[in-house]
């Protein structure tokens, strides 16, 4: 079996056996064990979702504790169920053998009925923990209160996900970081990309009008809402189930409304590219942009290709959607996994 190797790298990829082989064990285990919790960081609900060791603060210095943490930063909204079958697939492809967690952003999740979206509590909270500033550092909190510091980060971002990777890694710069997975990512002048010219009046000018809607359908039944979403998505030939419920949370007025009010702060914070940054840890960072992306058009991956020629920097040649997660969740997992086998296997 011939093996590919990317023409700026040296990794080498998955034959084609490998991958059936992938596909066949996802297919004859069905899902596999995932860990689902609700907690509080800096005082907001916040929805984690775990594939592998469950605590990593207990097991570090235990023989069988993983090295090495995958953690992945969504985009907006923030619900760590649209990247169920994604993180599925990267904890299979590896053997199980690296815990898989996902974040959702601050107020981007439905809590149980005995959590309230803000902890009531006199400890000293962020002013703005629902704002974009606020979601990097409630990133970074978690990874304090949750993550010891010996363990080495494969970091992946999506969309807004990758600014935010990108602002953990200059605020701490000794954050123990393999590599970041910067998947289509809004990086620079949002509001300046054909979907942000369009997304920037309703979502800083309009979209408290969109709080009573949700609000009266928030009383359907489940079974109602789980239709209307599939009616919504029926142009996706293969929707990923995982995803139905992962959108019923949108139903919710604070959790929409947290979300539009972060993608408000979006539009008018994420300007210019952070050059230095990437330049301080090129080596660190994959970039994989998309090619019909309206969010992040290919004139900015041009751009970005140009001024950081050596940089790992990829665009899709396979139609993927800036909202992979929707029906392209394994695939982009499986080419992801294959950038990443030579730099775990030398651990």
């Amino acid at each position: 079996m011939q093996e590919y190797r990317h023409p700026n790298s040296d990794r080498v990829t998955w034959t084609s056996d490998e991958k059936d082989t992938i596909m066949e064990t996802l297919s004859s285990e069905g899902r596999l064990e995932s860990l689902k919790e609700h907690i509080y960081c800096c005082n907001a609900a916040t929805e984690v979702l775990k594939f592998g060791q469950s605590n990593l603060l207990h097991a570090s210095g235990c023989e069988e504790s993983s090295s090495v943490l995958f953690l992945i930063i969504p985009g907006n909204p923030g619900i760590v169920g649209f990247y169920k079958t994604f993180m599925q697939v990267i904890y299979q492809s590896f053997d199980k053998k690296y815990p898989v967690w996902a974040v959702s952003h601050a107020g981007h999740c439905v809590p149980p009925d005995f959590m309230d979206m803000k902890e009531d509590t006199n400890d000293a909270e962020l002013e703005d923990v629902f704002g974009l500033n606020g979601q990097v550092e409630h990133k970074m909190a978690f990874l304090k209160q949750y993550v010891p510091r010996d363990v080495k980060l494969v970091l992946v971002g999506h969309s807004i996900g990758c600014y935010i990777i990108l602002e953990i890694m200059k605020r701490d710069p000794l954050l123990q970081v393999l590599k970041s997975v910067l998947l289509f990512p809004t990086i620079e002048r949002m509001a300046q990309s054909p979907q942000g010219k369009l997304m920037t009046p309703m979502l800083c000018r309009l979209r408290y009008a969109m709080y009573v809607p949700i609000y009266l359908l928030s009383f359907l039944p489940e079974r109602i809402k789980a239709s209307m979403v599939r009616l919504l998505l029926h142009r996706l030939q293969t929707l990923d189930e995982s995803c139905v419920s992962a959108t019923i949370n949108l139903f919710s007025v604070d959790c929409t409304a947290n979300a539009m009010y972060m993608g408000s702060q979006e539009m008018v914070q994420v300007m210019d590219r952070d050059n230095a940054t990437i330049q301080e840890n090129q080596e660190k960072l994959i970039f994989y942009y998309g090619e019909n992306d309206n969010w992040c058009p290919v004139q900015y991956y041009e751009e970005i290709k140009r001024d950081f020629p050596k940089a790992d920097i990829r665009l899709c040649n396979k139609g993927i959607r800036h909202a992979f997660v929707l029906d392209a969740g394994r695939d982009v997992a499986l080419m992801m996994t294959e950038w990443l086998q030579k730099v775990l296997h030398s651990l």
